[in-house]
């Protein structure tokens, strides 16, 4: 697989660095543009959090395209150091806070600010997202009044390939 990079925005077509050995998966151009499609201008002025950031390179895409903050979480040193040097070389560092923590602890500490998208992309087979979800359930005051995840209703669903994207929203 190629080196990913940034699609579109201030950074756009800057090759970032994955994170050595097998705890991520990179996500596909196709897919990250697809995401981007469905959140359209939204993004502008936005908080995000990329929680198990990997790589940070959907936080690091929706800050390109103006985002106004990103939040990366991920519990590995070699993740961490990835998503640092990625936020370099593109530039993108000052809008972007970076924490070596498990994820489930972040979500059940008390938060300074919510985020109006919270993207939650665990390693693959774990079932480590319905935890993450349940977790943002119990702890609304993490997601913006608008926000999208999950007390969540599915409200949209897409299928890549082999990867599926879910959407959630606050229930009426």
């Amino acid at each position: 697989m190629s080196q990913p990079r940034i699609i579109s925005g201030k950074a756009k077509g800057i090759r970032i660095k994955d994170v050595p050995g097998d705890i991520t998966r990179p996500v596909t151009d196709r897919v990250k543009e697809a995401l981007f499609n469905i959140f359209s201008v939204d993004i502008v002025d936005s908080t995000f959090l990329d929680l198990f950031g990997g790589t940070g390179s959907i936080g690091i895409e929706a800050l390109s395209r103006g985002a106004r903050s990103c939040t990366f979480i991920d519990l590995h040193s070699h993740a961490i150091n990835t998503i640092k040097t990625n936020l370099l070389l593109t530039k993108l560092e000052s809008n972007a806070t970076v924490h070596q923590m498990d994820a489930f602890r972040f979500l059940t500490s008390p938060q300074s600010k919510n985020f109006d998208y919270i993207y939650i992309a665990p390693p693959q087979y774990k079932q480590m997202w319905n935890k993450a979800l349940e977790l943002v359930d119990q702890n609304m005051e993490i997601l913006s009044e608008d926000g999208w995840l999950n007390c969540l209703v599915e409200i949209d669903r897409r299928e890549y390939g082999s990867t599926m994207l879910l959407f959630y929203s606050r229930k009426e």
